[in-house]
């Protein structure tokens, strides 16, 4: 072979060997994993300082029922013959237990029979009462005046009277005595009998409470005086669902203890005040006679604040705390209302958006 082609066949294997030798030179390094971070260094992890509402709540045990109940005692003479069942609700107008053997509808209002009325002017509150459970029931008893004591049993009236009396299987006489109505502040659901028929009617007849379901609370003075009525609650069923409510009331303290009336320590009795929660939806609770619940209540609200997490935090050595840039720099910041996971921050430098080191 020509020297001059031997020449140009030798530096032609030589430039496949060096392309060969560099191509696999660069796949090791292409493959070559890459190295570790050092022991012992942590991975940083950053977050952003952002707005968001923060509230605190507790939660108290209570009790889901028809509340506290009250006794209802009879009026006038004459022998029991019918009375309701539990559970049974008084309706107005419609009788709930019998004297008798005769119907005792019922009417709603403030003020109790306590005389009998059917003198033509005749004025009281009584008297407003069966003009305004007349009305009520769609009869027409007059126009009355707005003080409840100048109502004034009129001629009107009592012809209203024997109307709604001949309706409702009574005796249509025009006067209305003692007895012969039960006059109840409301609504009610029968929750205990007293009574057995043939008890002379002026004694405790039943017992009743509220128609809707409530909870009952027993809370310590300091927590429940910060409740007002309308304040919005959460209540937990016994399955875990959550349900809105709102305190419909909260009673007078009373001393919680031992029978003796103290706590079993020598000390004062626990002073506790009951707190009512209705559920904003009665038929949220309808499968419930009674249960154990829980009630969560918030204490503490803070709205639209800059946060970030707690891990966040650096606590300075001298005092206070600080958020850390990913670049290393620290800022002072003053923190707020602490909720779960969240703590509000603010300072100088601190806005929406900025980005801060958490905890690896």
């Amino acid at each position: 072979m020509p020297k001059s082609r031997r020449r140009t066949a030798v530096m032609a294997v030589s430039t496949l060997l060096v392309i060969a030798v560099t191509g696999a030179v660069v796949l090791v390094l292409l493959n070559r994993p890459s190295p570790a971070a050092p022991a012992g260094r942590p991975r940083v992890e950053t977050t952003t300082v952002r707005k968001a509402d923060l509230a605190n709540t507790r939660s108290e045990p209570g009790t889901l029922g028809f509340g506290a109940q009250r006794v209802v005692k009879g009026t006038g003479t004459g022998v029991v013959t019918g009375l309701p069942a539990v559970g049974d609700v008084a309706k107005l107008g419609e009788p709930l237990f019998r004297v008798n053997d005769r119907p005792v509808p019922v009417f709603f209002g403030a003020t109790p029979m306590f005389r009998m009325l059917g003198t033509p002017g005749m004025k009281g509150s009584d008297v407003a009462v069966v003009m305004d459970n007349l009305a009520e029931l769609g009869y027409r008893p007059g126009r009355r005046p707005n003080d409840d004591a100048e109502a004034e049993f009129t001629p009107t009236v009592a012809k209203a009277l024997t109307k709604w009396q001949a309706d409702a299987g009574l005796e249509p006489t025009g006067t209305l005595d003692v007895g012969q109505v039960l006059v109840l502040d409301g609504p009610v659901r029968t929750a205990a009998v007293l009574a057995q028929l043939g008890d002379p009617v002026d004694g405790e007849l039943f017992a009743v409470t509220a128609t809707s379901r409530v909870v009952i609370l027993s809370m310590a003075i300091a927590e429940a005086s910060s409740l007002a009525v309308d304040t919005p609650v959460t209540v937990v069923r016994p399955d875990g669902r959550e349900i809105p409510a709102k305190v419909a009331a909260v009673a007078t303290a009373t001393p919680e203890g031992d029978a003796e009336g103290g706590t079993g320590q020598g000390d004062q009795p626990d002073q506790r005040m009951a707190v009512v929660v209705a559920p904003d939806s009665p038929a949220d609770v309808a499968d419930l006679d009674a249960a154990q619940v829980e009630v969560k209540i918030t204490t503490e609200t803070r709205t639209a604040v800059l946060v970030v997490p707690v891990e966040a935090l650096i606590a300075l050595r001298e005092g206070g705390y600080a958020v850390q840039l990913p670049g290393g720099e620290l800022r002072a910041v003053e923190t707020g209302m602490y909720s779960r996971a969240l703590v509000e921050v603010s300072g100088s430098g601190i806005a929406e958006g900025l980005t801060v080191v958490t905890a690896s």
